[in-house]
């Protein structure tokens, strides 16, 4: 099983025309849904005079979440093409807006839907899409004897350290990629006083 997601870290515009009604897209990452209403409400401030501002939005790497919305528009004629894209496309923790000018003509159901589609393929194409791994987090809980030992083993396995908290006993965090979780689970359970147990999944 893949343990590799695609997504982006940058926004990016795009724009489709037809008969008149203009199409602005815009892709931003987004992690919560949160950040997905403060995108969609400044939107809305710059684009005040738009008709429609229809989005869809992909979130998670290994369950995924999603969402379309038409705003508007004829049903299914808006948001699920952008959402289609960002599917064909396999990208996820992204959001992608598009808003449209109402040019005079009335384009149809196709229209709309090849408007929709066109205008997210084009903003997708003008952002750079990058592969990222997911990553589980370990926290190991031990004595201060056992320390030397744990930090060999992390150097040995080269295991990335998160975070620490040395005061009273021993608490570590490290990320390690999916596919090597096991091995690094059962590393550590092996170790003679130290607790090991798994957080999420990123």
């Amino acid at each position: 099983m893949s343990d590799e997601y695609q997504t982006i870290e940058k926004e990016a515009t795009g724009y489709f025309k037809d008969k008149g009604s203009k199409f602005f897209a815009y892709a931003f990452p987004v992690t919560d849904e949160e950040q997905v209403k403060e995108h969609i409400q400044q939107l809305k401030k710059e684009h005040h005079a738009a008709r429609h501002h229809c989005y869809a939005w992909r979130m998670g790497t290994e369950e995924i979440t999603t969402r379309a919305n038409d705003d508007g528009e004829p049903s299914s004629t808006a948001g699920k093409p952008i959402l289609g894209q960002l599917i064909r496309f396999n990208v996820t923790n992204i959001l992608v807006v598009v808003v449209r000018y109402f040019g005079g003509t009335l384009l149809g159901v196709s229209g709309l839907i090849n408007a929709y589609k066109s205008a997210t393929i084009d903003v997708l194409s003008n952002v750079e899409i990058l592969s990222k791994r997911i990553e589980i987090s370990f926290e190991l809980s031990f004595e201060y004897p056992l320390l030397n030992i744990v930090m060999q083993t992390i150097k040995q396995e080269g295991l990335e350290i998160v975070s620490t908290d040395f005061r009273e006993s021993c608490r570590l965090v490290f990320k390690v990629r999916k596919a090597d979780a096991d091995k690094a689970l059962q590393t550590f359970e092996t170790i003679y006083g130290v607790t090991i147990k798994s957080l999420s999944s990123k």
